[in-house]
């Protein structure tokens, strides 16, 4: 069997695992997923995609035992491994927070001096209490549910990535700081395998990520009103524009950040626009 080219670590579970793979497959990489194997195949590319706990994967990316990788940032914070960021992908958003019993006294850092908190990331949490001038704090290391660890009275405090905050209002708990915010992002090392295959590969995910952030919005303008309506939409470069049949009109066709489309179509039926409509993209080059 031949060697891999690229090889490529991505969630084996977890919140991050099903958009990563999303990603990968949406930057052109055909694979199927085999059970409980550990890695699948993209015979087409050659690419080779390892399925790896998302702590491990800025160890692998750092020591080059893998060429890119895809993991949360504040991994890579709590490594702090020699790794580069390419992209910061867009999904898995959350945040580090300290987090206290919703009856306890703490309401600021300082208030922790002395005490016992747990967290899974142990350099980011014992890091933020030294910047903030906190001293003795006990950090103890849970890797498991660490909310339930202030109601069992193991902790007093905890620090923990927090996406909907829903799990710290079941369990009594309320957040007084955050520690930093986070989401899945693309790391590399300096000597991929395949340098040309990497780039390739990053400039491919470019185009999904533009993909998610631009749709593509078609309308029906009046001639008289066409230079207010590129105003409205000047488009990422500039907006194609077509005569159409019935010469009192010119069909448009923009790039449009998808935030941005409802105040946009509002603007351009003011405008006496018709036949507004948005197309979702799937892959775009910019």
């Amino acid at each position: 069997m031949a060697e891999p080219g690229l090889l490529i670590a991505a969630p084996s579970k977890g919140r991050l695992r099903e958009n990563a793979l999303s990603v990968l497959e949406r930057a052109g990489l055909r694979f199927r997923i085999s059970g409980r194997r550990l890695f699948a195949d993209c015979p087409e590319s050659g690419v080779r995609i390892i399925f790896c706990n998302v702590a491990d994967i800025p160890v692998l990316v750092s020591e080059g035992v893998v060429d890119l990788g895809i993991t949360g940032s504040d991994q890579v914070e709590e490594k702090g491994r020699p790794v580069e960021i390419h992209r910061h992908l867009g999904f898995g958003r959350c945040r580090l927070s300290v987090a206290v019993h919703k009856d306890a006294s703490y309401r600021a850092p300082g208030d922790l001096a002395g005490r016992v908190v747990g967290a899974k990331f142990v350099e980011l949490a014992r890091a933020y209490f030294e910047r903030n001038g906190v001293a003795d704090v006990h950090i103890l290391e849970i890797q498991g549910a660490v909310e339930g660890m202030v109601l069992l009275g193991l902790v007093d405090a905890i620090v923990e990535i927090v996406e909907t905050g829903n799990s710290l209002v079941e369990n009594d708990l309320v957040e007084i700081d955050q520690v930093l915010s986070a989401e899945a992002v693309l790391i590399g090392n300096a000597s991929p395998r395949d340098s040309e295959g990497a780039q390739k590969l990053i400039r491919r995910i470019d185009g999904v990520l533009a993909a998610d952030r631009y749709s593509l919005l078609e309308y029906n303008c009046p001639v008289a009103k066409i230079d207010e309506a590129r105003a409205i939409t000047p488009g990422f470069s500039s907006p194609t524009v077509q005569p159409l049949h019935d010469s009192d009109w010119l069909g448009v066709k923009v790039m449009v950040e998808k935030n941005e489309i409802p105040r946009v179509a509002d603007a351009l039926e003011a405008l006496g626009c018709v036949a507004i409509l948005e197309t979702e993209l799937r892959h775009a080059r910019l």
